[in-house]
């Protein structure tokens, strides 16, 4: 389960809302819980929320999906990753990333040259040789602390591309995909794509997950939640095609539809399904925990 980062009314109640959530899926039978990263949005930033889910939860692995490694430094970003290991215990994934908006690098003052799956390679070499206790400064001790998982936390490539793909598949663990349609024969195209792409390059077998956003409740009801919410997400392009897009993107049904759904996802071999809601209500946390058990 995603935590709701990016509803418009996330901070109506502050921080009051994220720690009932991150303790509600720490309850139930989440395997993950997962937040996004975005810079010119009023999400919170995705670093800081770690410390915070990490003293909230004890038992949910945590996702980042995904983080974007060029707007930050990477030895800052391998420290901070660390640091969020350790005080998770070891439960921590991150999804890595390019990113899809050129106002997020505007914000953090990074050059757009830099949104490349090479540059993005390139900082990931550097996280893992801090992870791996290296010097990679000119200081008296190497940056630290150490992750708890050796070599640090599982790596995932938020990518659906099959050239991105492979290329990934050389210093990532597994796949953090994404689904705008539920389009079932073009997931189930990707997840074999990304296991040939780790056989390729001799790797073990990678974990192979995908999200989609959701709403519950009458299919009317709940495809108008998916376009409020996609209209605030997706602000940066026109209304006009935000619209058009949520007429299909994501999952507008049942609890039951969605049991379906995910059932079906799961005999394509997925991993682990990340689902993100259109909504900040925790109510629909409990009311699918119940229907997964």
């Amino acid at each position: 389960m995603t935590l709701p980062v990016m509803e418009p009314d996330l901070w109506a109640q502050g921080a009051a809302t994220l720690e009932e959530w991150a303790r509600a899926v720490d309850d139930g039978p989440w395997s993950s819980l997962c937040w996004g990263e975005r810079m010119a949005f009023d999400n919170p930033h995705s670093l800081t929320l770690l410390g915070a889910v990490a003293a909230w939860t004890s038992r949910a692995r945590l996702t980042t999906t995904v983080v974007v490694p060029q707007l930050h430094d990477p030895v800052s970003l391998a420290k901070a990753l660390a640091t969020g290991d350790q005080l998770c215990h070891g439960r921590l994934s991150v999804g890595l990333g390019v990113g899809g908006r050129e106002e997020d690098y505007r914000a953090a003052g990074v050059p757009l040259s830099s949104r490349t799956m090479g540059d993005m390679a390139d900082r990931v070499a550097v996280m893992k040789r801090v992870w791996a206790g290296d010097k990679v400064t000119d200081s008296v001790r190497p940056v630290g602390p150490l992750p708890v998982q050796p070599g640090g936390p599982e790596l995932l490539v938020g990518t659906l591309g099959p050239r991105t793909i492979r290329s990934a598949a050389a210093w990532a663990d597994g796949l953090a995909g994404m689904s705008l349609d539920l389009d079932l024969a073009e997931m189930a195209r990707v997840f074999t794509l990304t296991r040939e792409a780790w056989a390729d390059e001799g790797r073990r077998t990678p974990r192979v997950t995908t999200s989609f956003w959701f709403a519950l409740g009458p299919a009317d009801r709940a495809r108008e939640q998916v376009r409020r919410h996609l209209r605030h997400y997706m602000n940066w392009i026109p209304e006009q095609y935000v619209d058009a897009l949520a007429a299909t993107a994501g999952f507008a049904g049942t609890p039951a539809e969605l049991r379906d759904l995910l059932r079906r996802v799961e005999d394509l071999g997925c991993d682990e399904v990340q689902l993100i809601p259109t909504d900040s209500s925790v109510g629909q946390v409990h009311e699918l925990a119940e229907l997964l058990v």
